[in-house]
C-alpha cells in the first residue's frame, strides 16, 4: 500500500480547501468524495493475475510470461461531489459512466 493510502481521509481534508482531487489508492475512492475515477477494473485485474498464478503452478517460468497491460477500465462519477463544487457533469460523460453516484 502506498504511504498516502494509510490515511486517505486526513489527506482529503487537508486538500479540500484548495479543491484538489487527491488520487489515493483505496477500495472505493469515489464514494468517499472523489469527483470521478477512471481506472483499471479491479475484478478483471485479479482474474488475470489468477491465470498467471495458474500458469506458474503448472510449471511455466515467470520470466517467460508476457507483461500484460489492463484492457478493461471503469468510469465512476460522483454527482454529489460535482454539486458541492458547483460543476455540471456533461450528459455524454454520464452516459459513458459504468457507475453514477447520486
Amino acid at each position: 500500500m502506498p504511504v498516502c493510502g494509510a490515511r486517505p481521509s486526513a489527506i482529503r481534508i487537508t486538500a479540500s480547501p484548495w479543491v484538489i482531487d487527491v488520487n489515493i489508492a483505496s477500495l472505493d475512492p469515489v464514494t468517499s468524495g472523489r469527483l470521478l475515477s477512471y481506472e483499471a477494473d479491479t475484478a478483471d485485474r485479479y482474474r488475470r493475475a489468477a491465470s498467471y498464478v495458474n500458469r506458474v503452478l503448472r510449471g511455466e517460468k515467470p520470466a517467460d510470461l508476457p507483461v500484460q497491460a489492463p484492457i478493461k477500465f471503469e468510469l465512476v462519477v460522483n454527482l454529489n461531489t460535482a454539486k458541492a463544487l458547483g460543476l455540471e457533469v456533461p450528459p455524454m460523460l454520464l452516459a459513458r459512466a459504468d457507475e453514477v453516484i447520486e
